[in-house]
C-alpha cells in the first residue's frame, strides 16, 4: 500500500460533539437571530420571524442532501428578508444577527476528550491533517475551532460553505488534495456520515475510516456504503494508521 502522508478530519460528531438534543438550541438560537435583527431596526414579528426563519432551514437542509451545494446562512437570511420588504438590510446587521445564532449553537458542542491527544499524536508521527466540515456557515466552523484550539494541527482547513459545496462531493476532497499536493491513496479520511465522509472519501481512493460512536444505533449501516475501516474512539486511529501502512 502507498504511505499514508495526510489524515482528513470531520468536525462535528468527529472531533466535537453535542451535549444536548438540538431541536431546542436551535429554536433558542433562532431568537436570538430574530432579537439582534430587531435591535438593529429591521422590524420583524418577534413571535413569527423564529419560526419563518426556522422552516426556511429545514427546507434548505433538505434540499442541500439532494444537490450538495451549499449556499449558506447569510444568503438564506438575505432572501428571506427580502421576502419580507428588507431588502436593503447591510450585510454587516445581518452578520451580528448570524453571530448571535452561532452564540447558541456553538455552546452545544463539546471537545471528544480523545481529540487533542490523538491530534498532537499523529503530528508527532509526521502526518499532514486537513479538516473538511459541511456546515452552512464558515465563519461558524473557524469559531469553533479556535473556541476549542484546533487550528495549529492543521495544515488545511475547507468548511463547505467557503467552498460552495457539500460532501460527499469531491470539491473539498480535491481542494485538500490539492493543497496538500498529495494523491488520493497517500491520504485517509475520518468521519462520522457515512453518505458524506465515507461515501465521498471512496469514490476519489481516499482510505475512508468511520468513527461510529455518535452515530444513531439504529442507523449504523448504509449496505451500499463501506468504510473501510470502523472505529469507535479516535484514540485508536495512530495505531490503525500504522498497520494500514506497513509494506
Amino acid at each position: 500500500m502507498t504511505q499514508i502522508r495526510a489524515i482528513f478530519f470531520d468536525l462535528g460528531k468527529t472531533l466535537l460533539y453535542p451535549k444536548s438534543a438540538w431541536q431546542p438550541v436551535f429554536l433558542r438560537a433562532d431568537k436570538a437571530l430574530t432579537d439582534a435583527l430587531i435591535s438593529q431596526g429591521i422590524e420583524i414579528d418577534a413571535h413569527r420571524f423564529p419560526y419563518e426563519f426556522n422552516d426556511r432551514l429545514n427546507h434548505y437542509y433538505v434540499d442541500r442532501e439532494t444537490t450538495l451545494r451549499e449556499t449558506g446562512m447569510m444568503r438564506i437570511l438575505q432572501q428571506l428578508l427580502t421576502e419580507k420588504g428588507f431588502q436593503d438590510a447591510p450585510p454587516s446587521n445581518l452578520r451580528v444577527a448570524l453571530d448571535a445564532f452561532y452564540a447558541v449553537t456553538q455552546s452545544n458542542w463539546l471537545l471528544e476528550a480523545d481529540a487533542h491527544p490523538t491530534l498532537r499524536k499523529l503530528k508527532m508521527k509526521g502526518y499532514q491533517l486537513a479538516l473538511l466540515s459541511n456546515a452552512a456557515d464558515d465563519l461558524d466552523v473557524q469559531a469553533l475551532i479556535d473556541q476549542h484550539k484546533l487550528r495549529h494541527y492543521f495544515s488545511f482547513i475547507r468548511s463547505s460553505a467557503a467552498a460552495g459545496y457539500r460532501k460527499p462531493h469531491r470539491q473539498l476532497f480535491e481542494e485538500a488534495l490539492k493543497a496538500l499536493s498529495l494523491f488520493p491513496q497517500q491520504c485517509v479520511m475520518v468521519g462520522d456520515t457515512l453518505d458524506a465522509d465515507i461515501l465521498g472519501a471512496n469514490k476519489l481512493g481516499i482510505y475512508s475510516v468511520w468513527i461510529n460512536r455518535r452515530v444513531n444505533k439504529h442507523t449504523k449501516t448504509l449496505v451500499d456504503i463501506r468504510p473501510q475501516a470502523v472505529l469507535l474512539n479516535l484514540s485508536e486511529l495512530p495505531n490503525l494508521l500504522d498497520n494500514i501502512s506497513k509494506p
